[in-house]
């Protein structure tokens, strides 16, 4: 099957339609979890939105693997991992117009999971801690440089569907040209 029609069994426009939309989404989506890593000094090893399965079995309809143990320090580490965590649902808002908690559900869990254990003492402070996170990668992300190598990641992975860390790095590098 080629890459054009990959998930695809049925053949009305509608369908084919949707799929597209479903790829772009997910493209944007991974792709905001792969530039929102670089600009925290997280080295991302591939980015792909290729379907597949988590460990715990779950499907997934793309990644973002970012290399472990390797990272510039941090002031916060445990925000900084929110923060990619965040920037797929909002990256992926770009292109659909609204935040698909569906789509970042497995995100969510995780964040929620983050804040709760360490930040978080009531659903209340959960809540607009979570709030306030999500608006910090909604600014992070809404530069000009990030923007563009977003747009520019997301199309090569709906052109190629899987693309290395030093692509990632490249694209974003000529965002920050075109942006100069």
């Amino acid at each position: 099957m080629s890459k054009k029609n990959r998930g695809q069994i049925e053949s009305t426009a509608e369908t084919v339609t949707r799929s597209q939309a479903e790829l772009k989404a997910t493209a944007y989506h991974e792709a905001g979890h792969a530039v929102m890593a670089i600009l925290l000094g997280r080295p991302v090893e591939k980015v792909t939105i290729a379907p597949g399965q988590l460990q715990s079995g779950i499907s997934r309809l793309g990644a973002c693997k970012i290399q472990k143990g390797r990272h510039k320090a941090s002031k916060d580490p445990m925000e900084d991992e929110v923060l990619i965590l965040l920037a797929g649902m909002v990256a992926e808002s770009r292109v659909t117009g609204r935040y698909c908690q569906l789509g970042a559900s497995q995100d969510l869990l995780l964040v929620e999971s983050l804040l709760s254990v360490n930040r978080a003492k009531n659903e209340r402070q959960l809540q607009r801690l979570a709030q306030r996170l999500i608006d910090k990668t909604d600014n992070l992300l809404n530069g000009a440089e990030p923007s563009k190598a977003i747009e520019l990641i997301a199309n090569e992975l709906m052109e190629k569907e899987t693309i290395s860390g030093r692509a990632v790095r490249h694209f974003l590098d000529m965002a920050k040209q075109q942006c100069f």
